[in-house]
């Protein structure tokens, strides 16, 4: 079956954009279409390491969102730890399933083991983080946070001091806090998994990896089951009168970037 997966960069900013298509290209299946795009923001926004700057990606997060389901893409995936808007995303997205990275890895670090840590950026991550694996009722299995006082946009800078964070910041948690799986918290710590889990001895879930491959699985149960978004009780989307009314996503979303992979 064809599967047609958007991946959203929450950034105005497209240096993202390749590298984490190259990275879906490598793991996707045969006849897996995706569509990579970052957003079209006010100034160069390279990072959301800010409640302030997450809430500015918000209404464009949702417009992609409802664009996606009036276009028949089968899976969206909101490429920012936080997962900014997935609800709201989610509330307008018609039979598109939309999955975020920190759900995706939470749902995967419990099926494989019993208590994980978080490997963050910088503390200023860690209050927020916590709230939303707490939201997702994981939060007894969260053995930790462990900061790798890293900003995201020198993440790939310095591959080689990125990597020795993230395997010095893993190896602390599993003899310190009893972690049994590390999860990167964060999509820009792409490309260090396969090694920090072959020192470590203990999954090591990636923050890109995991949420597209959860992607393509539902995007396969969809097609397969008709298992898409529910749509009543606290799923219900607004009415389609009333967005017609208030004359909502009359024009497809302004992209500052895309590619097809």
């Amino acid at each position: 079956m064809k599967k047609r997966i958007l991946w959203v960069n929450t950034v105005g900013w497209d240096a993202y954009d390749q590298p984490i298509g190259d990275v879906l290209a490598a793991i996707k299946d045969p006849e897996t279409e995706v569509e990579v795009v970052s957003l079209a923001l006010e100034g160069q926004l390279t990072h959301v390491e800010y409640r302030a700057y997450e809430a500015l990606t918000y209404a464009d997060i949702v417009r992609i969102a409802y664009d996606g389901g009036r276009r028949g893409v089968d899976a969206m995936v909101i490429g920012c730890f936080y997962d900014p808007a997935l609800k709201e995303a989610r509330e307008v997205s018609g039979d598109m399933v939309v999955v975020a990275p920190c759900l995706a890895a939470v749902q995967l670090a419990t099926t494989l083991a019993n208590r994980f840590s978080v490997v963050v950026t910088r503390r200023k991550c860690i209050d927020q983080m916590v709230d939303r694996i707490r939201e997702y009722g994981a939060h007894d299995r969260l053995a930790s946070m462990v900061s790798l006082n890293i900003g995201v946009e020198s993440l790939q800078q310095d591959p080689e001091t990125t990597k020795a964070g993230i395997i010095a910041a893993g190896r602390r948690a599993i003899e310190q806090d009893g972690a049994e799986a590390i999860v990167l918290g964060c999509t820009c710590e792409f490309g260090f998994h396969e090694e920090a889990q072959k020192v470590l001895g203990v999954p090591v879930i990636d923050a890109v990896s995991a949420p597209f491959k959860l992607a393509e699985h539902l995007a396969g149960l969809k097609l397969q089951f008709g298992w898409s978004p529910s749509r009543v009780g606290s799923c219900e989307p607004p009415p389609a009168g009333e967005i017609e009314r208030f004359g909502l996503f009359r024009s497809a979303p302004v992209l500052g970037n895309r590619l097809i992979v």
